[in-house]
Order: structure tokens, then sequence, then C-alpha cells
């Protein structure tokens, strides 16, 4: 069977170094903090959307149940 990790292998800490060093020469130490809060509130976002798409879905169903 076919395996990425036999092809990518493991990430182990000296990537790990080399992909942050890299991050940091890409957007530079001032604005990572402002990356992060934006990646933030953008799951922050996702999670209100999905709870309330939940909500809204349980209430059809207790108003479908009750018209039967």
């Amino acid at each position: 069977m076919f395996k990425p990790t036999i092809i990518l292998g493991m990430i182990g800490p000296w990537q790990v170094v080399i992909i942050i060093v890299l991050i940091l020469f890409l957007f530079g130490g001032k604005k990572i903090p402002e990356l992060m809060r934006g990646l933030g509130q953008g799951m922050k976002e996702f999670k209100k959307a999905t709870k309330e798409n939940d909500e809204n879905e349980e209430e059809k169903e207790k108003e479908e149940t009750q018209k039967k």
C-alpha cells in the first residue's frame, strides 16, 4: 500500500526549525502576531458558524417531529 510517510519521511526537529526560520524571513517578526491573531479570529468565527448551523438543524428537526 502507498504510504506518504515513506516518501516524505518523518518531520524532525531540524525540519521544524528550518520551517520556523523561513516563516520569520518571509513575514518578519512584526507580522507574525498579526497573522496569528487573524488565524485565531477566523477559527473563532468558524466555530461560531458551525455551532449556529447545528442549532438551526436541531430546531428544524424538532419542528418536523412536532408536525408529524
